[in-house]
Parts: C-alpha cells; sequence; structure tokens
C-alpha cells in the first residue's frame, strides 16, 4: 500500500516522535535528546552514469551518518526510486538504536541512491555503483562506516564496493558487509534477517500464548528477508498462508508449500503456488491470520487500513512499516507489535561478525555464526520483555528506551555533552 503524501514526507519525524516517546519515559535531559536526535553528518552526491544507449543521466546518491558514539556507523545502501534525505535520515537513525538494542560496538547510519535499479542493466548498476563509491569513499571506513546491503542491492553490489574502494585506499574487505563468500561475505549472513525474524516471532509467539505450530502467518514482502523468514517460519511448523511481492499477492488458507515457492522465486520465476487465490499486496495486510509480517518497504501500515487488520500480532521485518498513527490505533487495539530495531536486527548482528572475521583474517563455521546470533537474538529479546513487565509499556517503547539509555551513557562518557 502506498502512504498518503503527508505520511511519505514525514518519515525522519516518525521516528522521532518514537524516540521522544521513550526519551519521555526515561527522563531523557533536553540537551541529550538533541545531541541523539541531530546526525552527525549528511552527505549528498551527484552519480553520473553514461547509460547503454549513449544518453548521460545523473543520479542523486546520499548518506547519513547518525551517531558514532558506541563505534563505528553502520548501515545499509538502497537503490530505489523514493529515495531522499528524509528517508535516509529515518533508516540511520534507526540503526543508532537497532545496533545498540543488540549490543553490538556500532552507531548508525544508512544511504541509497535514487534510481529504478529494474529499468537498469547489470553494467549501468556497476557503473551507478562504482561512480558512488568513488563520490562517497571518503566518507566509508573500516573504522568509520560500513555499508551493506538493503532494499534492491545484493553481495552482488557490495562487491563493486569493495572493489571500487580498495582501488583508491588498498584492499579493505571490512569496509562493507554481505559481500559473496568468497571475497570474504560470512556464512549465514545471506538469510541472517530472516532468521533473526523467524527467531523473534518464535519468542513473541510463546508469550502472546499463539503457538506456533499451526499458527496462520502472512508475509508481506518476498525479497531476502521475506522469503526467509517464511522458509524458516514454515521449518518450524507456521502455515504460511499469504505471500506477496511487487507484482501481487497470494492466498492460501491450506497454507503454501513454502520450500518449493522459495526456490522457483530464487530462480527468478516469482511467486506461483497451484490453487492460490490471487489478492493486492493492500488486500494481503487486512487478511485474518494469527501474525502478520510486513516484510517490504516502510509505511505500508497507515492510519487509513490499521483499523481493517485482523492479526493477533505483527512483527515488523522491514523498517518502519507502521507509520506512527497507526501504532497509535493499533496499540489501542491491543494488537501487539514486535518493532523493527528487534524483529529485523539479525542482518546488521551478523554484519558485525563479517566485520570481525575481516579483521581477524578469519572465517567462522555457519553453525558458530548461527549460534551466536541465536544468542544475540533471544538475550536482547529477554531484555525487551523485562523492562516492558516493568515499565508496563509497549515492546516498541522498551526496545527504544533500552537503545538510547546506551547511546545516552555512551555520549557522556565520551564527553559529548
Amino acid at each position: 500500500m502506498t502512504p498518503s503524501v503527508a505520511e511519505k514526507i514525514n518519515n525522519y519525524e516518525n521516528t522521532n516522535r518514537l524516540f521522544d516517546r521513550a526519551a519521555d519515559a526515561l527522563g531523557l535531559d533536553p540537551e541529550m535528546r538533541l545531541l541523539l536526535k541531530t546526525p552527525f553528518r549528511e552527505i549528498q552526491v551527484e552519480v553520473p552514469v553514461r547509460m547503454d544507449d549513449g544518453h548521460l543521466e545523473v543520479f542523486l546518491g546520499y548518506r547519513v551518518q547518525h551517531n558514532g558514539a558506541r563505534g563505528p556507523m553502520k548501515g545499509g545502501l538502497r537503490y530505489h526510486p523514493e529515495v531522499d534525505f528524509d528517508e535516509v535520515r529515518s533508516l540511520a537513525s534507526l540503526m543508532t538504536w537497532k545496533t545498540a538494542l543488540v549490543g553490538i560496538p556500532f552507531g548508525g547510519a544508512k544511504g541509497g541512491i535514487t534510481c529504478d535499479p529494474g529499468a537498469m542493466s547489470l553494467h549501468e548498476l556497476e557503473l551507478l555503483t562504482r561512480k558512488f563509491t568513488s563520490r562517497m569513499g571518503f566518507a566509508f571506513g573500516l573504522h568509520r562506516d560500513i555499508p551493506a546491503p538493503d532494499v534492491n542491492t545484493t553481495p552482488q553490489v557490495m562487491a563493486w564496493i569493495m572493489d571500487q574502494y580498495g582501488a583508491r585506499y588498498g584492499h579493505t574487505p571490512g569496509i562493507v558487509t554481505g559481500k559473496p563468500l568468497e571475497l570474504g561475505g560470512s556464512p549465514g549472513r545471506l538469510e541472517a534477517t530472516g532468521r533473526g525474524v523467524a527467531q523473534i516471532t518464535e519468542l513473541a509467539a510463546a508469550d502472546q500464548g499463539i503457538p506456533l505450530k499451526g499458527a496462520r502467518v502472512v508475509v508481506q514482502g518476498f525479497g531476502n528477508v521475506g522469503s526467509y523468514a517464511a522458509l524458516f517460519l514454515h521449518q518450524q511448523g507456521a502455515r504460511v498462508v499469504g505471500l506477496s511481492d511487487v507484482r501481487g499477492a497470494l492466498w492460501n488458507g491450506d497454507g503454501f508449500e513454502v520450500p518449493a515457492i522459495f526456490a522457483a522465486a530464487k530462480a527468478g520465476g516469482g511467486l506461483r503456488s497451484a490453487g492460490a487465490r490471487e489478492l493486492s499486496n493492500e488486500e494481503l495486510l487486512e487478511q485474518e491470520c494469527d501474525i502478520l509480517i510486513p516484510a517490504a518497504l516502510g509505511g505500508v501500515i497507515t492510519r487509513e487500513n490499521a483499523p481493517r487488520l485482523q492479526a493477533r500480532m505483527i512483527v515488523e521485518a522491514a523498517n518502519s512499516p507502521i507509520t506512527t498513527i497507526a501504532d497509535a490505533v493499533l496499540n489501542e487495539r491491543s494488537i501487539p507489535i514486535v518493532p523493527d530495531i528487534l524483529a529485523n536486527a539479525g542482518g546488521v548482528t551478523v554484519s558485525y561478525f563479517e566485520w570481525a572475521q575481516n579483521i581477524q583474517v578469519f572465517t567462522w563455521e555457519e553453525a558458530q555464526v548461527n549460534e551466536q546470533l541465536t544468542r544475540i537474538m533471544a538475550r536482547t529479546y529477554a531484555e525487551v520483555m523485562a523492562l516492558v513487565r516493568e515499565r508496563g509499556v509497549a515492546l516498541r517503547t522498551a526496545a527504544f528506551m533500552i537503545a538510547i539509555e546506551r547511546v545516552a551513557r555512551a555520549e557522556r562518557l565520551r564527553g559529548g555533552i
């Protein structure tokens, strides 16, 4: 669902409203609020690309480095027609709170290029990526800012960034995470975000009295995150009854055979399942289910459709899929929401593992990666739930409270104010 214009232009304000709600609960002083809400650095670059037909196209690229009090800044790079400073500021801020919440030694950043990658050739995408890296590379660094995949970017894109950066600054695999295994990527990184979503969903479902085995699950978005989340939840016994991608949605009340759909989609065939009912993405969100997992873009659950949702629980696999007004509506309806900074933190957690492996020049076994991921996600969920029970706040507010307090403590110790 496309959010309204009013909601689209307020992404960063929406994120800061969530921040303020948690800061109020913490009793955070005004000066620290100002410091933590203000990005450290914002960069915009022109990215000229000679397209395959010979004409010159100039794209705009962005990087917002939000906060580095707890370590080098970390965050994805997305290619999408709607990328702008407002969106990137919001996502960079969320990365600050996400890395602090799971306790890994990173700050938050985010970047993107305003483009339509679906309308570009592989050659054009490579030129775009390399030119962006050459113009933005001064702001990156192994101990400064480390990009990663996000919407419409892949391990191949990360490989181009690593190569272009290395041509100028020397071979530095740890400058970017989410790389192919052959170039220093980590085992388990590709599926890490979806694996973390499935782990958190299982824990939250148990607390909400929803047995995961047989639970009716809807996954909106079948990209990297949604596809792996659906696959892992299917393996854990959930009944995945709704799936969607950019072309539309499918519904099967008996549950899909997710592994077959997963394999077909990864082979480039899109979503297909015999006997499934076709729906729009908007209609899929409003179907009755036990667990709804928005795993595509932000702002898909709004004040318009929030009253019509029929899920017993929502798990935010995408970043900011629920607007702040919709969040309030759902809270009034007593529908629990597992926030994005908790639910989808598996990706940045394994990115941290990849960065650490690159620094050590030593590769972990995949079992070790998954074991450490499970430990961190379970510990973080337990910390959030403990604060929920202690303070009587929503999951999102508790997660923000923990993260904000950790960053504020780091700022005080470093003498930020």
